[in-house]
């Protein structure tokens, strides 16, 4: 019988899926230290970003019975791609299930920096009526970039464009042909963007896409949204542009070390923080463990 590893859960109504598919399934975390031995008796590994799927543990694995390892989710960089590969152990991830919620959150984050969402809530609760000092923006008709056009760009360009926004963007590829909307070189479109809306993955051979240089460029007054990941932006040179009033506000659904602990940029008062949650509403876990059904279902057919 094919034994799948579910190590950091997976919906319940996708664990019932599996079983009736007849796969033994066990949902237990095991930590790092454990976890390269456990695997041994497994045919899957699921993991979401809890999980560090590195050389050490892969090595482990080398003479086992792994053939499969699924991020249920859309980043794979908690997993050593390269060394699985050297043990002919696929490694795949649910790229479609959370492109729309991840996309809802970046509007939302979008909202809050313009209208000081965050801010007044907190200083409400604290007793304070500070009417005359959160005087914001509307979001029509303002331009926002888009970096990094794929599944979740396509579809906040889509949500931007209803709300009345332009939208523009910039992506590794170049011009897509299947993309309506006009395409800008990064500092161009830095220059150009009220709003700057990150959706890339993080390339640790080029370190930080968004670095001090970029925000010496960027429109003076833009606001930057990153729900990617948090690597993507050096958070020092964020405060800066924040502290000098460069750039107006930032949503940011992912930080530099997770759980975060840089609390100067958490607690600053233009800043609209979430803990990673791009991906965590019903809908989006429950097409994740579909799609892990079927990628198993198809992968030990």
């Amino acid at each position: 019988m094919i034994k799948i590893l579910l190590n950091d859960g997976l919906q319940r109504g996708a664990i019932e899926k599996l079983i009736d598919l007849g796969f033994e399934v066990v949902s237990q975390h095991y930590e790092k230290d454990l976890l390269g031995d456990k695997l041994k008796d497994y045919d899957c590994l699921v993991v979401r970003s809890a999980t560090k799927v590195t050389k050490e543990i892969l090595e482990k694995v080398a003479t086992g019975k792994l053939k499969l390892i699924i991020r249920a989710g859309v980043g794979v960089d908690n997993i050593d791609i390269i060394e699985a590969e050297k043990y002919g152990i696929v490694v795949k991830n649910t790229p479609y299930a959370s492109s729309n919620s991840v996309a809802e959150l970046a509007l939302g984050h979008m909202f809050a920096v313009a209208r000081f969402l965050g801010t007044s809530n907190y200083t409400m609760r604290k007793g304070e009526w500070n009417k005359k000092e959160y005087k914001g923006i509307e979001i029509e008709g303002k331009t926002l970039g888009i970096v990094g056009m794929g599944r979740i760009g396509k579809a906040l360009a889509t949500k931007a464009e209803a709300l009345g926004m332009n939208v523009i963007y910039n992506d590794s590829f170049g011009r897509l042909e299947d993309v309506k909307f006009e395409y800008y070189e990064l500092e161009d479109l830095l220059r150009k963007a009220d709003f700057v809306s990150l959706h890339v993955p993080y390339d640790e051979s080029k370190g930080y896409l968004i670095g001090k240089e970029e925000f010496n460029i960027i429109k003076e007054g833009a606001y930057i949204i990153n729900c990617a990941r948090g690597k993507v932006v050096d958070e020092e040179a964020l405060l800066e542009a924040l502290d000098s009033g460069k750039i107006s506000g930032a949503g940011i659904d992912v930080f530099e070390v997770e759980p975060n602990t840089n609390e100067r940029l958490v607690n600053h008062p233009r800043v609209s923080c979430t803990p990673h949650i791009g991906a965590s509403t019903i809908e989006a876990q429950d097409r994740i463990g579909e799609e892990v059904v079927s990628i198993i279902k198809d992968f030990f057919n």
